[in-house]
């Protein structure tokens, strides 16, 4: 995979790759979207049912970014990989967007289904934690005049606070809150019918796409920001020398 970390290499493949992806999670979205406002209503829950397919996939990219986003600060920490560490910091925002759709939509979810909009339960309040620890990851980065020192302090919160994500997963069976157990990724295979089935695992595919899109997005701007910067110093440093070489010429 080193291979593949040089920026220059990266750039070319992504500048490729991008295009066909961006149109493959447009589909998939659309696909998605139609196949979930085609599906019958809940016999319990109604058309409110269909919240599910922006909830649950956003639920499931939520705790996916803070996994990629761990992995790629271990990278960045012990194989020094050249694009872990702007994939970590990229990765930060998206998931932080993930966690928040997840967040506003259980709690319109919620409002119709349990009669409140928020409870502290287990679920509700792990997520909620992840939440923070999204935007603690982002200021701790920003947070000190010198980079090394944040980028140090947000590695390990990013990798302590990974423990917060089996928690959620299985916050359900090991606590009694307002959530279902698994009805989708259990032993016993899935619990929904097909009907419901489908949308939700496009929606989740297409989801996992767009924040593939996203994120190459967001690195191939970081890169192109980077390599400003260093052209603008370079300048800079020209300049200066230019201007200290010429000095006594001009006092003469």
């Amino acid at each position: 995979m080193h291979r593949f970390a040089n920026p220059a290499r990266f750039m070319r493949l992504s500048g490729v790759v991008l295009p066909w992806l961006a149109a493959l999670t447009a589909l998939l979205l659309v696909a998605g979207l139609v196949l979930g406002f085609r599906a019958p209503p809940d016999y319990q829950q109604g058309d409110t049912v269909r919240i599910m397919f922006i909830h649950v996939p956003s639920a499931w990219m939520a705790m996916f970014c803070y996994s990629a986003r761990a992995a790629a600060r271990a990278g960045a920490l012990i194989w020094r990989h050249p694009l872990a560490e702007i994939a970590a910091q990229q990765t930060a925002p998206l998931g932080a967007g993930f966690t928040a759709i997840c967040l506003i939509t259980g709690s319109l979810w919620g409002a119709p289904m349990w009669g409140t909009w928020w409870v502290w339960d287990a679920r509700l309040t792990s997520v909620l934690v992840l939440f923070f620890l999204y935007l603690g990851y982002i200021a701790l980065v920003h947070a000190f005049d010198d980079p090394v020192r944040g980028i140090r302090a947000a590695s390990v919160l990013a990798l302590v606070g990974w423990i917060n994500v089996p928690i959620i997963k299985f916050s359900v069976d090991w606590w009694n809150t307002l959530h279902q157990p698994a009805s989708v990724m259990r032993l016993g295979g899935p619990s929904i019918d097909p009907s419901i089935l489908t949308p939700l695992l496009v929606m989740a595919v297409a989801f996992t796409l767009l924040f593939l899109v996203l994120l190459v997005i967001r690195m191939r701007a970081a890169l192109l920001e980077r390599k400003i910067q260093a052209l603008r110093q370079l300048e800079a440093e020209a300049a200066g020398g230019d201007y200290r070489f010429a000095t006594p010429e001009v006092s003469a």
